[in-house]
């Protein structure tokens, strides 16, 4: 085991004791990380740093739970996405009356260039409301490769998979997606 994982266990000893330096620490090795996962899902940096907040609070208030089979780190990551998914599929929810709104005053506009940006919009809404049919793996897969930018390695670390699962479950997901899309 090395010296700096072992640091890490005495430093999450610590947090289970409450002890302010362990969590103020733990978040100083993490917290940049943690940001920038958040911000490649949400998009918005404010966002991103009220879900990375988010996240620390729930994972120091969870330690508990925590059983060490992966590494802390992918333990924070894996609540840092799933608190950005949530995140950005509820400002997506806010933002979809705002859009609807947008969208009657630019079709009345007639002009060719936000004709287009509006096209662009709904084919990406379409996308996003299509993925949201996937089964739960395939969703989340393509949300963290095709969104996020992770590639299959990080994937299945992630998702606690085999990289050959991983590859197939997201060529699936891709395929399924592909297949409800022409069904829409």
């Amino acid at each position: 085991m090395s010296q700096k994982i072992e640091h890490t266990d005495a430093l999450l000893q610590g947090c289970l004791q409450g002890k302010q330096r362990a969590q103020l620490e733990i978040y100083n090795r993490y917290y940049k990380a943690m940001y920038n996962t958040a911000l490649r899902i949400v998009k918005d940096s404010a966002e991103a740093e009220d879900v990375m907040q988010e996240s620390f609070l729930n994972a120091f208030t969870k330690l508990h739970t925590f059983k060490g089979e992966v590494t802390f780190g992918s333990w924070l990551k894996r609540i840092v996405i799933n608190n950005s998914i949530y995140h950005y599929r509820k400002q997506r929810k806010n933002n979809e009356v705002a859009l609807n709104d947008e969208l009657m005053y630019k079709v009345e506009d007639n002009d060719g260039i936000s004709s287009d940006h509006v096209f662009t919009e709904l084919k990406a809404q379409k996308v996003m409301e299509t993925m949201k049919q996937l089964k739960d793996n395939y969703r989340i897969s393509l949300t963290l490769h095709l969104i996020e930018g992770y590639d299959y390695e990080e994937i299945s670390t992630i998702m606690n998979m085999s990289y050959a699962n991983c590859r197939t479950t997201i060529s699936r997901a891709k395929e399924s997606l592909r297949k409800k899309m022409i069904l829409a």
